[in-house]
């Protein structure tokens, strides 16, 4: 298992980069770049480098907030159960 964890941690780490490195040069370095140069065909419009990750955000955080609550919820209820057969 820990041959398996450590190639997965690599995966991840690679992907990371990449990723970092591929979203740096979108938004901060091809606005420098002349629009006429061909590096502006191998990424989307720039428009897309706030929306995608403002998008990723409020889907990060509506899911946090989902668990957040019904784990609440549930606990709740285990509170009203647990009362209710104390009383019974």
């Amino acid at each position: 298992m820990g041959a398996s964890d450590k190639a997965l941690g690599g995966i991840m780490l690679l992907t990371a980069a990449f990723v970092f490195t591929y979203y740096t040069t979108w938004a901060i370095l091809l606005p420098l770049v002349d629009s006429s140069n061909a590096i502006h065909d191998y990424f989307p419009a720039r428009e897309w480098a706030i929306r995608l990750p403002l998008f990723i955000l409020v889907v990060g955080l509506s899911g946090i907030g989902f668990f957040v609550g019904s784990t609440v919820m549930k606990e709740k209820r285990k509170a009203a159960q647990k009362i209710r057969l104390r009383s019974a």
